[in-house]
């Protein structure tokens, strides 16, 4: 593995060691993904915004919806990693970090780091 993919996987990882509602431990599934991702040449940008995405998404729920389980893999966000590429959205991750911060302050904290 590069330097520059060691340095991907271990930001990918970080962060969804970060992401709330997650178990908080990696299984070596999640890190041949965030290679996985690395080698898709998936900025960071993106699975920064699908990690906040989602734990926007599963914070903003109606309080009468029955509760979710916690977050196992990090495959959970490859759907919306998908979606993000698709969308093409550049200002989005910008936005999920006003949005999200109250939610993660962690996790927004340090992708607003990384990107600043």
């Amino acid at each position: 593995m590069t330097p520059e993919a060691r340095q991907y996987v271990t930001q990918v990882l970080a962060w969804y060691r970060l992401t709330p509602n997650t178990l908080g431990h990696l299984r070596p599934a999640d890190r041949r993904l965030a290679l996985s991702l690395y080698d898709r040449q998936v900025p960071l940008e993106i699975v920064a915004a699908a990690l906040l995405a989602a734990t926007g998404r599963r914070a903003l729920r109606s309080v009468d919806d029955p509760p979710l389980a916690r977050i196992a893999s990090l495959h959970y966000f490859v759907p919306i990693v998908d979606e993000l590429i698709e969308a093409n959205l550049p200002s989005y991750l910008h936005y999920l970090l006003y949005r999200v911060a109250p939610f993660a302050p962690q996790l927004a904290a340090d992708i607003k780091h990384q990107f600043s």
